[in-house]
């Protein structure tokens, strides 16, 4: 399984939220790049990033920092917010990004998702954020009343590899990963799966491993301190 820190940028800071609620928004590191070094230098090879003004307006807002971490590190990276059109995604294609994650794009336009993996493949990430199990977008300000599974096994169809599943009652929270939901997505398609939010410690690394997900990423827990980078790889990889 591999495992991807993340760095969540709004204002051009790395903050996290909880539960995507923008108005928690708290500053976790004074540099991305300083940050996404940090992570490298502790054995990470990807990085998840996401754009959270970006998400919000519908539109790359801070590519610059995302262009500065792909140029200035050696790691895959994978990135999510924003993105809503063919122009948006070859753009960051372009600048470097490994995989690129469509969020809203699955509910709101399935055609380009569909688009996108024919021409694009494995660098193309569906992101499935959900509440009590039904889909949210424009993140996360937006609800739906599409099921995750529903969804999931429609951009199965479209040709998508991988899906992020989030649990949003639970990001940032530190209460551990949805276990059962993951589960079941898994089991429902044949998409790699790659597990987020509520990811605390050890325990959680070792259990979304045993359920034989592709990736997990982890947040609050590496800057809070409840995890340590260099052991979750190290789990993560057993």
């Amino acid at each position: 399984m591999i495992l991807l820190p993340a760095i969540d940028i709004k204002d051009k800071t790395c903050v996290r939220l909880l539960r995507g609620d923008y108005a928690t928004a708290a500053k976790v590191a004074d540099s991305p790049l300083g940050t996404a070094r940090r992570f490298e230098k502790a054995g990470a090879r990807w990085l998840h990033m996401v754009d959270l003004d970006g998400a919000k307006n519908r539109r790359p807002v801070n590519a610059d920092v995302f262009r500065e971490i792909a140029g200035g590190t050696g790691l895959s990276t994978e990135l999510g917010g924003g993105i809503r059109d063919r122009e948006t995604i070859e753009f960051y294609l372009e600048m470097g990004i490994s995989r690129v994650i469509l969020g809203s794009a699955a509910l709101q336009n399935p055609a380009l998702v569909k688009e996108a993996a024919r021409a694009y493949g494995e660098r193309i990430a569906v992101g499935i954020d959900a509440l009590d199990g039904f889909a949210a977008a424009d993140g996360w300000l937006a609800s739906s009343k599409v099921h995750y599974i529903d969804l999931a096994k429609a951009m199965e169809e479209s040709g998508v590899k991988t899906i992020i599943y989030t649990d949003i009652g639970r990001d940032g929270t530190l209460g551990g990963a949805n276990l059962e939901e993951l589960g079941k997505i898994a089991e429902a398609v044949s998409c790699n799966i790659i597990a987020s939010g509520g990811v605390r410690d050890l325990r959680d690394i070792t259990a979304l491993r045993e359920l034989g997900l592709y990736g997990a990423i982890c947040g609050k827990s590496l800057y809070q301190g409840t995890l340590d980078l260099r052991e979750a790889l190290a789990e993560a990889e057993t």
